[in-house]
Parts: structure tokens; sequence; C-alpha cells
């Protein structure tokens, strides 16, 4: 990543809460320790942020406590192959009439190509995804109440009393962090309140993760792994981690990204 692209989102990030961490802004970045350091020195000296013990602090803390993770754009171009086809096996779950949930995420923001000539309806709390969905669908889309965390492009709330408790879904897919043995790992205590609202309203819960999420940690366990219903990933997984699956007595849907993205080049080009 190019040092004015990192120092946007370092900015962005202390924006968005009144202290950040350096191991946060690594995590941010997938920049070294001592790079996020030079960056946070040199912020400094141009009056652009606070240097503290540890990270950085803004000049003018937020009214609003922004949450953890990376930025959106960043996130959505890694493993963008293994995504798309994830999400596509996810859409393949989907009939006309359902009612489902989809968790805000990079890894569920694939299923809006899919789900362009579907007619269900659809809970978000991601403003990516409703705003495609709007634009180019003719599925029914209901928001929950909350603020809008522009970063990671999501609509969140504390409170109770919002339209999630009224609305039943069939499915509910959704994203995570990480993944292992205890559960399924978030970043944020927000997130993490927000997202066990929506899983108690479907019957069956989709987890929608790459590979590479089975090998990242969080603090935070949203659900254990029997909570889960199905798994989709990429043929990346481990067997010691597609066993791990199968002995929580999950279902396992791995998929082939290279045949996915050669059957969608091909339908492009006829």
């Amino acid at each position: 990543m190019h040092e004015i692209e990192r120092q946007r989102l370092i900015l962005g990030e202390v924006a968005d809460r009144p202290v950040v961490t350096v191991s946060q802004l690594v995590e941010l970045t997938g920049a070294s320790e001592a790079t996020i350091r030079r960056d946070i020195n040199a912020l400094h000296v141009d009056g652009k942020l606070r240097k503290v013990r540890g990270g950085a602090e803004a000049l003018h803390p937020p009214q609003l406590v922004g949450i953890g993770g990376r930025h959106f754009s960043v996130s959505e171009e890694m493993n963008a192959g293994a995504k798309r086809a994830i999400a596509q096996a996810a859409v393949d779950l989907c009939e006309d009439g359902d009612s489902i949930i989809i968790n805000g995420g990079t890894t569920t923001f694939q299923m809006v190509a899919g789900l362009a000539s579907r007619r269900m309806q659809i809970l978000t709390n991601s403003f990516a995804i409703a705003e495609q969905l709007v634009q180019g669908s003719r599925n029914s889309i209901i928001l929950p109440g909350g603020a809008v965390y522009r970063e990671q492009s999501l609509i969140l709330s504390p409170f109770d009393n919002d339209v999630t408790r009224n609305f039943y879904a069939r499915r509910m897919f959704l994203g995570a962090q990480g993944i292992g043995r205890l559960g399924v790992m978030e970043g944020d205590p927000l997130l993490i309140q927000a997202e066990q609202k929506l899983i108690n309203q479907a019957d069956e819960l989709v987890l929608l993760v790459d590979s590479s999420k089975f090998e990242r940690r969080s603090a935070l366990i949203l659900c254990s792994l029997d909570r889960l219903d199905v798994i989709i990933t990429d043929s990346g997984v481990s067997t010691r981690d597609a066993r791990m699956i199968e002995q929580a007595g999950v279902r396992l849907v791995v998929v082939d990204v290279a045949e996915t993205e050669s059957l969608v080049a091909t339908e492009a080009s006829e």
C-alpha cells in the first residue's frame, strides 16, 4: 500500500475514534509496526493528529466513536476472487419469495450481483448492499434504524427497539473477522451487539468466509461454531479446519474459485 493511501486510512481511523493504537493500525493497513510509527510521526509533525504512547489521537475527538476494522474499500480488494465465488454459492441457496438477512461485509456484498434478478424480502444493515439492491433489483429492501458508519458502510444501533426484532428470515448470511475452535469472531463490541440481534431472527445461519479467516483471531466471539448451519469457504481451507467444522455438526461448502471465475468470464462474453 502506498504511503499516501496508508496515511489517509490512518487519518480516517483517527477521525472516527478518540484514540487508535499502533496494533489497530497495523491490522487496518497490513503495514509493519515500524512503518505505522513513522507514519504517525510524520502526521504528528504535519499537525494532522497527535502522537500518544502506543498510538495516535485526533486533534478534535469525534462525538460518535467509530468501530474497529479495515476500511470497506480496502477489505473489498482482498481475496476478491474467493469472495465472489463464495457469494455465488450463497446466492444459489436463495429462492424467489424468501425472506433473508444479509449482514454487512465485503464478502456478503458480492452477493448483490447474483441477487439482482431475484424477488425477495431482504433486511440488511449494510448501506452499500442496500444502495446497490435498491438501484439494481426488484427485491424489497428493509433497513434497521441506527447510525451510519461510513468507513465500514454499516448501519448499527445499540438499541433493541428497531425493525430487526419484527423481521423473520429463512436464512441469515454473515461474514466474520475470524473463525476458530471457539466460534465466529468479530473485532468490535458494537458489531457483536448488533449481529446478535440479527442472528436470533433467522432459522438458518450461513457463514461466508474465505479460507484466510481461519488463520485470523479476535478477542470477541459472536457465536459458537455449532450455532451455524452452513459455512461456505474456498478450497484453501485446511484439512484440519474442515475436520473442525465437521465435528461441530456444520455443513461445509467448498467452492472452486478458478471454476467460478471462468464461468463468470464466459457469461460476460456471451
